[in-house]
């Protein structure tokens, strides 16, 4: 098992005396309500999923991830983690303790002001996500929330409410899932990350790891996505069902990641895998445009920067080639393993939600038959809603 991103796995979870203590001393300070993207950065903080970092992240760290990929102290580091306070900037001092809440007055946590700065967007941009274009919702996010910045510790009083249908079970801090690979006996582990149904390419991507490590971790992103990806619910009953039909559970484990998408391509790479490296992983697989959208990266660009950063961060980086449907081979395959002039079936997502769209069942070249019984189900039923 891996040790966590500097070595030490952060815990900023304020529990018993100290919680009340905290929601108590939220009701007389100021409160500072923030989006829901930024209420996942407290959990992830929090429990240690973004070690080594105790808080919010100050304008040092920030220009240095921007700039150079990595945090002041040189650990790899993709896209920065820093909190957006728009106009409320001028009401902040540094020094001040500040509750930090959902948009529902839910308190989330409590905070000290170390640092007040401020970045400039369209550099943050484009370092990060290669593009400046508001489309991307990435850069929109982020100009969303402004160039006046704070920077501090935080302690979590309470979680972000989970506004899906997603079973408690599969939401394990990385301290728990650690836990779950020692009483399982496993030594190296291999991360899928996904935000996506898996469908026959995926699930022959983790196969193919999985022969030479002891399991693996498949571990989907359930926070905020773009708004015609399929609900986390649905993706999570997906994912339930092929492992339930097509794997050893005793050589898989399924838990969920409640962060936000940045869409940010081989710059969240980096991030996806040091946030797997906190969750005890020594091996990720990073497949076909990782994390990307649209056209703004190349298919293998996410590959290219982990073979850079991935050995400095003591993850092996265990990269794919296009999978496809092979007809000559009568199952999956990429341009290795297939034999020349094959005739390829493939499907992007985007062209699965279009069939989806119009009630169309993907076919059985691209989707297990029982993860296609549940997409077909929820397109259906979306379908009516939206006729």
């Amino acid at each position: 098992m891996n040790q966590p991103h500097g070595g030490v796995l952060v815990n900023r979870i304020a529990t018993g005396a100290r919680k009340a203590e905290l929601e108590e001393k939220a009701k007389a300070i100021f409160n500072l309500t923030v989006e829901d993207r930024y209420g996942a950065d407290i959990e992830m903080i929090a429990v240690g999923a973004f070690s080594p970092i105790t808080g919010f992240m100050g304008k040092a760290d920030c220009e240095s991830a921007i700039e150079n990929m990595t945090l002041t102290n040189g650990l790899a580091w993709g896209i920065p983690i820093p909190l957006p306070v728009g106009d409320q900037y001028d009401n902040l001092s540094v020094g001040q303790e500040i509750a930090l809440l959902n948009k529902e007055g839910h308190v989330l946590a409590i905070m000290t002001v170390n640092e007040k700065f401020e970045l400039d967007l369209d550099n943050f941009a484009a370092k990060c996500f290669g593009t400046t274009e508001d489309k991307h919702p990435g850069v929109a996010a982020i100009k969303r929330g402004g160039n006046k910045f704070i920077a501090g510790p935080l302690e979590m009083v309470n979680r972000p409410v989970r506004h899906d249908a997603i079973d408690g079970k599969y939401f394990l801090d990385p301290s728990e899932i650690r836990a779950e690979f020692e009483k399982r006996g496993w030594n190296t582990i291999v991360a899928f990350q996904t935000r996506n149904p898996i469908h026959r390419a995926h699930e022959y991507l983790i196969k193919c790891a999985q022969e030479i490590v002891d399991g693996a971790l498949i571990h989907p992103i359930v926070g905020e996505t773009k708004s015609d990806d399929i609900p986390a619910d649905t993706r999570m009953r997906c994912y339930e069902a092929l492992i339930a039909g097509y794997f050893n559970p005793k050589n898989t484990k399924l838990s969920v990641l409640p962060t936000a998408m940045r869409y940010a391509g081989p710059r969240e790479a980096i991030n996806h895998t040091l946030i797997r490296k906190n969750y005890g992983c020594t091996h990720m697989i990073i497949g076909r445009d990782h994390a990307g959208v649209g056209n703004y990266y190349g298919t293998y660009d996410a590959q290219k920067i982990m073979d850079k950063v991935g050995p400095a961060m003591g993850m092996q980086i265990l990269k794919f080639e296009n999978t496809f449907f092979c007809k000559e081979t009568n199952g999956m395959a990429s341009s290795k393993t297939s034999p020349e002039n094959a005739t390829q079936i493939s499907l992007s997502g985007t062209k699965v939600r279009e069939m989806l769209g119009k009630g169309e069942r993907p076919p059985a070249e691209f989707s297990r038959a029982e993860v296609a019984d549940i997409l077909i189900e929820w397109a259906t039923a979306k379908n009516k809603v939206e006729a």
